[in-house]
Order: structure tokens, then C-alpha cells, then sequence
């Protein structure tokens, strides 16, 4: 049981990443309203982190043939959109960053970074095992982690400014980057 917690933990915490990155370079352009953009950011990421489990081990193999050949490349496109905007903006002194405003924008950014998530439920299905618990810690991780990415980039947006913001746009660059390795392995 300890095991399988530790590395049920493990997966959570790789999947945490991303959204982590993505956080981190939204909480960079914010401006006001810190803490509930970092909850609301929080829940949201933690929501779909938290249901693309569920959603791959229900759906399982037979869907994963028709979302696996597109859906990493609109998370390419994604992500090599929001990252390549932040660093033009901020090279021409247009600093808007990732906006973590709007149920729009926190959806899709939501989905793109849980992308790895549901191949976590669908493999999960695969090999028979229960997903709720293992989906809850997911879920929980992700919370966690983007809450703590809004705080911890707003803070050093103050102390980097224009220079986070960059950093923020080449951290989803590399994340675009990222999938785009895995599309070919």
C-alpha cells in the first residue's frame, strides 16, 4: 500500500509540473488580485488534473487512437503561441504574459496541461487499476502546485519584472517542446 501511494504521489507530482510552469508565468503578469486568481487557478487545474484520470480509464484504449494524433499536436501549438506572445511582448516592452484570467483562457490552459493525465487514466485502465484515490491525489497535487505557481511568480515578477516574463515564455516554449519530443518517441 505504501508503495503504491509513494509512487501514485511520484506521477502526481510529474504531472504537477506543467501546470506548475504554467502558473508560475501567469502569476508573473498579475497585477491584482493575486490570492483568488492563485486559488481559482488552483481549482481549476487540480479539477482537470483530477478528471483526465477519470476520463482515460473509463474511455480507456479505443479513444486514446483517436485523440493521440491530434491532441498533442493542438498542445504544441498552445503552448508555442502563449510562450512565443510572452516573450515578444516582453522583448517589445508590451508585457501581458499568460493570462490566468477568464473561464476560457483557465480551461483550455487546464486541458493543455492535463493532456499527460489522461494517458495516466488510460494506462491505468489498461493494467486494472482503480483510479479514484490515485485521480484525488493527482488532483490535489495540482492544486497545490498552481496555487503555489501564481504566488511564487508574482513575487518574482517584482523582483524580476520584464525578465520573468521572458523566463515564463521560454519555461512553455519548453514545455511545447516537451510534448513535441513525445509526439515522436
Amino acid at each position: 500500500m505504501i508503495p503504491a501511494l509513494f509512487s501514485t504521489f511520484a506521477i502526481a507530482v510529474g504531472l504537477a509540473m506543467d501546470a506548475f510552469s504554467v502558473s508560475l508565468a501567469g502569476g508573473a503578469a498579475l497585477k491584482k488580485d493575486i490570492a483568488k486568481t492563485a486559488v481559482l487557478t488552483g481549482l481549476m487545474f487540480g479539477f482537470f488534473q483530477f478528471a483526465m484520470p477519470v476520463i482515460g480509464w473509463l474511455v480507456g484504449a479505443p479513444i486514446s487512437s483517436i485523440i493521440n494524433p491530434y491532441g498533442y499536436w493542438i498542445v504544441v501549438a498552445l503552448f508555442f503561441f502563449i510562450g512565443g506572445k510572452m516573450i515578444y511582448d516582453a522583448v517589445k516592452g508590451e508585457e501581458e504574459g499568460v493570462s490566468l484570467i477568464g473561464f476560457k483562457v483557465l480551461t483550455l490552459l487546464a486541458i493543455a496541461t492535463s493532456i499527460d493525465a489522461l494517458a495516466v487514466g488510460i494506462s491505468y485502465g489498461l493494467i486494472g487499476e482503480a483510479i479514484i484515490i490515485p485521480s484525488i491525489i493527482i488532483g490535489v497535487v495540482a492544486f497545490a502546485f498552481s496555487f503555489a505557481g501564481v504566488l511564487a511568480g508574482h513575487k518574482l515578477s517584482d523582483v524580476l519584472g520584464s525578465k520573468m516574463e521572458i523566463f515564463g515564455g521560454i519555461v512553455l516554449v519548453l514545455i511545447g517542446l516537451k510534448f513535441l519530443v513525445e509526439i515522436f518517441i
